[in-house]
């Protein structure tokens, strides 16, 4: 069994995530189910370049989308609702599509890079309250910049303690090691292994345990075989997952990150298990 919990979908400037890629590298590499966040709620799309008024969509408008393409593969696909924490707060409109839809999603998703807003700013309170409203985790990409660093996560998830939170690449390119250190302090905070090299999760494994850490790629960020290789034709690092990885550590370890943290965190119930 494997559950990805940070996969995409959405078109945005010159992404093109699309939902068939998705099932498709699901299919050929043995995924049983994936949380995805849409792409088109980004807001940002260089560091201090926000994305032209012609190619934003409001997170209202961008769930919707989400919600046609998911509820037609609700055994393999579940939403985490990327909300765009800069400039929009959740409304009542939005607020009744998540009431109207609540067994399509899974979580909350949020981008610090892509929103050039730190988790522990006095904007989020709105995105906390609906994650506590609705008992959603919320997910985050963390590194790049300062804005994204686990530690504003860490400050987040500490002053909300009835949230669950996910730093995704518990800091990307840094060498991880400042993040799973943030992680292995609280509860509610967990990480994900997207872009993360095996040493960096065995070492997460020693320092919090495997409960506290989740499979995840970005897939399709590299086209449909992201999960083989990346754009540069080298050996993605999701291979290494679901094959050397399977030989150093037990079997248990194993099944928590692969599978069974996302079971747990996200309430995720596939029926052929």
């Amino acid at each position: 069994m494997i559950i990805d919990s940070h996969a995409h979908m959405g078109r945005i400037l010159t992404f093109n995530l699309p939902v068939r890629h998705v099932l498709y590298s699901m299919e050929k590499y043995g995924v049983d189910f994936s949380l995805v966040s849409n792409i088109e709620s980004t807001e940002y799309y260089l560091e201090g370049k926000r994305l032209p008024f012609l190619f934003q969509r409001s997170q209202y408008r961008v769930l919707k989308r989400t919600l046609r393409a998911v509820k037609k593969h609700p055994d393999k696909l579940g939403i985490l609702i990327w909300l765009k924490i800069d400039r929009e707060t959740p409304d009542e409109k939005l607020i009744r599509l998540i009431e109207q839809n609540r067994r399509y999603i899974y979580g909350i998703k949020i981008h610090p890079y892509r929103s050039e807003t730190a988790p522990d700013s006095p904007k989020l309170k709105p995105v906390y309250d609906l994650a506590r409203r609705f008992s959603l985790p919320v997910v985050a990409h963390t590194g790049n910049m300062e804005q994204a660093r686990t530690l504003h996560l860490f400050n987040a998830a500490k002053a909300n303690p009835d949230v669950n939170f996910v730093a995704v690449h518990m800091d990307l390119d840094s060498g991880n090691k400042e993040a799973i250190d943030l992680i292995a302090q609280l509860p509610n905070l967990y990480g994900d292994t997207t872009w993360v090299p095996v040493k960096s999760t065995l070492y997460a494994i020693e320092k919090c345990g495997s409960e506290k850490i989740l499979f995840g790629t970005d897939n399709p960020i590299d086209g449909k075989d992201t999960l083989l290789r990346n754009k540069a034709g080298q050996r993605a690092l999701s291979q290494e997952y679901f094959n050397e990885f399977k030989t150093m550590v037990s079997a248990e370890d194993y099944d928590n990150i692969m599978y069974k943290n996302a079971e747990r965190l996200f309430h995720i119930e596939l029926s052929d298990k």
